[in-house]
């Protein structure tokens, strides 16, 4: 049996308590992580992958719910995910949103992980998502423990992969993260908010905390679409995940592509300065597949084979685009 590590457990009244705790752990340089939903972090800890000294529990701040605040959908983090795949005002104006955040995991954890733990998930690797024991026997990696990584050889950066689904669609709608922390309040574009590096991949500075999530509504010739590959469809994270943005409905005006689960950051591709004017077709839904075919290269982070990988790029590109074909275009 995996045993939690010794830790503190926090459980602060209100958020700016949960901030100034939070702050005395950074200043002190001890090692805190919030838990939010606890789907993530948990069996994290048990595989003393993560190893926090205090957790601060998120709940009960006042950090969840969706509301309209004029042209703009406010997301606290802490929603669900079954509550941002099933709320009518998500539906409505973000579909693909709600469609990628339906396909996380299973509804047992879709009951508990929320849209902010998501977004900030922890990234992985066929080298670090194993127990302590099977780590140890390989001399750890990069990403915890160790100083070699067995994905790149002689490589100096972990190149553990970004798996949160909710990230690509939102990335698209142009969304924007309050971050509060020590040093006051920022506000960072989603497609800003990762790094190329696998150890830590998001724009949190010890003591930070996401505080909430503004979607601007899109236009009404915007579309946004989502598909993602998995061994196993109830549960399993993603070996590919593919979202895709059209604007304009007789010429486009934009086309946008995210592909992710190849690296520790999100692949944007924007093809707008190509495609702008042209119809939205069956040939620009090849080109745009073909683009991201050569744009993408996934490695053996994943335990797949990464040329499969990589042949189903224009697959999901191609399945995205279709989706959001006018009518005429798809009898």
């Amino acid at each position: 049996m995996l045993r939690l590590p010794v830790f503190q457990h926090h459980r602060p009244a209100s958020l700016d308590a949960a901030l100034d705790l939070l702050g005395e752990f950074a200043s002190r340089g001890e090692e805190a992580k919030v838990v939010a939903g606890g789907t993530d972090l948990v069996p994290n800890m048990k595989h003393e992958i993560e190893t926090p000294a205090h957790v601060v529990s998120l709940r009960g701040l006042g950090l969840e719910g969706i509301t309209r605040e004029g042209d703009t959908l406010v997301i606290g983090p802490m929603t669900t995910l079954e509550q941002v795949a099933e709320s009518p005002l998500i539906i409505e104006h973000l579909p693909a949103l709600a469609d990628a955040v339906g396909q996380i995991a299973g509804p047992q954890l879709r009951v508990m992980g929320t849209l902010g733990g998501n977004l900030c998930l922890n990234t992985r690797c066929l080298y670090i998502n194993q127990t302590y024991f099977w780590r140890s026997s390989l001399g750890f990696c990069i990403k915890k423990d160790g100083d070699v990584c067995h994905v790149v050889k002689g490589g100096k950066r972990c190149v553990a992969a970004a798996s949160n689904d909710s990230a690509l669609p939102l990335i698209l709608y142009g969304a924007q993260l309050t971050i509060r922390g020590p040093k006051g309040e920022r506000v960072v574009e989603l497609r800003d908010f990762y790094d190329a590096d696998g150890v830590d991949n998001r724009d949190l500075e010890p003591g930070e905390l996401l505080t909430s999530v503004r979607v601007p509504i899109p236009a009404a010739d915007v579309a946004c679409g989502f598909e993602k590959l998995r061994e196993r469809k109830a549960i399993d994270f993603p070996l590919l995940n593919v979202a895709v943005l059209v604007e304009g409905v007789d010429r486009v005006k934009r086309v946008e592509l995210v592909v992710s689960a190849l690296g520790a950051k999100p692949k944007v591709i924007s093809l707008t300065g190509k495609l702008k004017g042209k119809a939205f077709d069956e040939e620009l839904i090849s080109y745009a597949a073909r683009r991201a075919h050569g744009s993408s290269k996934p490695l053996t982070s994943i335990a797949t084979d990464p040329t499969w990988r990589r042949a189903m790029v224009p697959v999901l590109v191609k399945r995205a685009l279709r989706k959001l074909l006018p009518p005429e275009e798809t009898s």
